[in-house]
C-alpha cells in the first residue's frame, strides 16, 4: 500500500485521469470536474511521471491512449466503479426514506399485516415497505433493510435478534374437526388427510419430521395436498382442506381469530429459531431501528403458544 501511494499521490488523480480517458479530452475532463484544462494537463503529466509511462499520445487537437494508457483505463474505471457503487449503497442505506422487509408470503400476510394498520398510526411518516420472496434472498446485495431469517442466529455478515423460537403444532379449521371428527392421537393424525409444505428455497420440517420427531411409523401415501408457499398451507386449512403444520407465530393471529385450532394437543419446539436479521456494517436509519424494535415489541406481546404449556404438552428441544 505504501509504494502504490508513492505512484498515486493524490486519489483526485484517479479521478482526473478517469475522466481524461473517457472524454479522450483535457478540456471536456475539466468541465466534468469542475477544474481549468491546465490543472487537468498537470496532474496527467504527474501521474505519467509517477508511473514512468506515458498515459497519453498527445497529437495537435488530438488526444489518445497510449496502450498502457488503455489498460490502466480499463482498471482505473472498473475499480471507481466498484467504489462508487458500493459508496451510492451505504449512503442510500443511511439517508433513504424508506425501509424494506424481506420476508416469507405467511410472514407478511399473517404476522406483519394484521399489526401494520395500528403501526402506521403510531408512525405516519415512516415509509415501510415489505418485500416478499420465496426465498431468503441477501438482504445486503439487494440492498434491504431488514429480513427474517430461520436458523441458529449466526450468520457472518448479519446482526441477528431473536424473534420466536419454532413451535410446531398441527392446525385445521373447527369445522373440519367437526365434521370429521376428533383427532384421537398421533395415529389417528397419520391417517387424516394432511397438508404438505414443500418449499424448494426455505428447508422446513416437514411432515415426517413430525412423526419422527414423535417417534410414529409414518409413510406418506402422496394424497395429501401439497403447496409451495406456506401462506397457501393456512389457506387452505382455514378453508377445511385437510390438517397443517401450524408455526406458532405465523399461525397466531388466525387462531385468535378463531379460524384455526390446534387439531391436537402436541407441540414440537425444534432447535430453531426466528430472527430478525440487519447488515453489520451498514448502520439502520432512526426509522430502521424504529421498525426493528417495533418487530421485537410485538413479538414478545404475541406468544400465547410458547411455554407455559399444560401438561401432557410435547416441548421437548431435538
Amino acid at each position: 500500500m505504501l509504494e502504490f501511494r508513492k505512484l498515486i499521490a493524490s486519489p483526485s488523480a484517479l479521478f482526473t485521469f478517469e475522466a481524461a480517458a473517457r472524454f479522450c479530452s483535457f478540456t471536456r475532463a475539466a468541465k466534468e470536474l469542475g477544474v481549468t484544462q491546465a490543472a487537468v494537463s498537470f496532474a496527467i503529466k504527474s501521474l505519467e511521471q509517477n508511473l514512468g509511462v506515458m498515459l497519453f499520445q498527445r497529437e495537435h487537437k488530438h488526444l489518445e491512449l497510449t496502450e498502457a494508457g488503455e489498460r490502466f483505463y480499463q482498471d482505473v474505471a472498473m475499480g471507481l466503479g466498484h467504489i462508487g457503487r458500493s459508496a451510492e449503497a451505504l449512503h442510500r442505506n443511511v439517508t433513504s426514506n424508506h425501509v424494506t422487509l424481506s420476508c416469507s408470503t405467511a410472514f407478511a400476510s399473517h404476522w406483519i399485516i394484521p399489526r401494520l394498520q395500528a403501526f402506521r398510526a403510531n408512525h405516519p411518516d415512516i415509509d415501510f415497505r415489505i418485500q416478499t420472496s420465496d426465498r431468503d434472498i441477501n438482504i445486503i446485495t439487494e440492498k434491504i433493510h431488514l429480513g427474517i431469517r430461520r436458523g441458529h442466529g449466526e450468520w457472518a455478515e448479519y446482526e441477528s435478534y431473536e424473534l420466536a423460537r419454532e413451535i410446531l403444532f398441527p392446525v385445521c379449521n373447527p369445522s373440519y374437526l367437526e365434521t370429521q371428527g376428533p383427532v384421537r392421537d398421533l395415529n389417528d393424525l397419520a391417517e387424516r388427510k394432511l397438508i404438505h409444505l414443500e418449499e424448494p428455497h426455505r428447508p422446513r420440517p416437514t411432515w415426517d419430521d413430525w412423526f419422527k420427531h414423535h417417534k410414529i411409523k409414518y409413510r406418506d401415501d402422496q394424497d395429501g395436498l401439497r403447496l409451495n408457499d406456506y401462506a397457501l398451507v393456512v389457506q387452505a386449512a382455514i378453508g377445511s382442506q385437510g390438517i397443517a403444520m401450524g408455526w406458532s407465530h405465523i399461525v397466531d393471529h388466525p387462531m385468535r381469530q378463531g379460524l384455526l385450532v390446534k387439531a391436537i394437543d402436541l407441540t414440537w419446539q425444534t432447535d430453531q429459531r426466528f430472527y430478525v436479521v440487519a447488515s453489520k456494517d451498514i448502520a439502520l436509519s432512526d426509522d430502521g431501528e424504529t421498525i426493528r424494535r417495533w418487530i421485537l415489541e410485538e413479538a414478545k406481546l404475541a406468544s400465547p403458544w410458547e411455554p407455559n404449556a399444560p401438561t401432557g404438552v410435547d416441548l421437548r428441544t431435538d
